[in-house]
């Protein structure tokens, strides 16, 4: 690409960008987020006490996969408040992201905003996106090529069967990583406050857990709690970028064909935004991390139209369409270890 190639292009999302401030759509919604914030948090009073009495039953495994649904509500209102979304200033939306990250939800928000931006920044870049990196999923060619042998290659292999029972244990992976982060003191920022928070979670959620119910229902409990939480979440990133373009070593791209090309959207209605979190308009998010949620699905037919006349490939498909292209791209990822040797 020549560098007047490049500078031609890197001015279309200038372009872009003067239509959708035009429209407004940049601006703050701090009503609806009143709203979002009351009924979520009142949701998770209602569980609290349904849970207290509920009593020693085992129908309290009902309550923990509600927990987990509301759990993972709260987690996206973290997600919005990363990216500056709710409040005008970094201060605020920085506060109520730690509150309900490590208070409500048990996560570090600081050690997440870090791994997250570092994602926005380089959606599927092999060298740079955290979020297609080592592990025990193969994400590129590179990770299929270099699994020669074990349980690591095994998994791989059949990676696409897998992958929905894999997530049962996603949840437990965010909170051993949040912890390992503190640990680690490479996240300095809210340090000490995120390790309180964390602790006072940890401490009240076990205790609540052990002294309503028996040792066994219990560990029951958080398991099915977990695990919803865990399935949630990575059913509601995964259709985003998986299958999508992968951004090789060394291939540049400019910022709006690499925000576009990499991201997938969801079609649906109310019912769709409130399930994803507005990760459905994964496109409009990635060009516009700061837009508030409820203004993504406004944007998208700008976002949409533009694109058309840019000639930019725009993805667009269904929720059960896009877990079939991300299973699909992992299955096709593994056939080389389901040959022969």
């Amino acid at each position: 690409m020549t560098a007047t190639a490049e500078t031609t292009r890197g001015s279309d999302f200038a372009l872009l960008c003067r239509q959708v401030r035009a429209a407004g759509l940049l601006g703050r919604r701090g009503g609806h987020y009143a709203m979002r914030i009351s009924v979520t948090v009142l949701a998770l009073v209602a569980v609290a006490a349904g849970f207290v009495l509920g009593g020693d039953s085992w129908y309290q495994l009902g309550t923990a996969a509600v927990l987990g649904v509301v759990s993972t509500q709260l987690a996206f209102l973290g997600h919005d408040a990363g990216h500056q979304q709710i409040f005008k200033t970094r201060r605020a939306n920085d506060l109520l992201g730690i509150g309900i990250g490590g208070l409500l939800v048990g996560l570090s928000y600081g050690w997440w905003l870090d791994k997250h931006n570092r994602h926005h920044a380089n959606p599927n870049h092999e060298e740079h996106d955290p979020d297609i990196g080592e592990s025990i999923l193969a994400f590129t060619t590179a990770h299929v090529a270099a699994r020669t042998g074990g349980l690591y290659r095994l998994v791989a292999r059949y990676q696409a069967w897998l992958f929905f029972p894999l997530l049962c244990f996603e949840g437990l992976q965010l909170h051993v990583a949040s912890v390992q982060s503190l640990i680690s003191g490479r996240q300095r920022r809210y340090r000490r406050t995120e390790w309180l928070l964390l602790s006072v979670h940890l401490v009240g959620y076990l205790a609540a857990v052990l002294l309503v119910l028996s040792p066994v229902r219990a560990l029951a409990f958080v398991a099915v709690h977990q695990a919803v939480f865990g399935i949630y979440m990575g059913c509601a990133f995964a259709p985003n970028h998986k299958g999508m373009t992968v951004v090789a070593p060394g291939e540049r791209l400019d910022f709006l064909r690499r925000q576009v090309l990499t991201s997938r959207n969801v079609r649906g209605g109310w019912f769709t935004d409130l399930l994803l979190g507005g990760l459905n308009y994964q496109i409009e998010h990635h060009l516009f991390p700061s837009m508030p949620r409820p203004n993504l699905r406004h944007a998208r037919r700008l976002v949409h139209q533009y694109c058309q006349e840019h000639r930019i490939s725009y993805t667009e498909t269904s929720l059960l369409g896009s877990y079939r292209a991300a299973l699909g791209y992992l299955h096709a990822l593994g056939a080389p270890l389901r040959e022969p040797r």
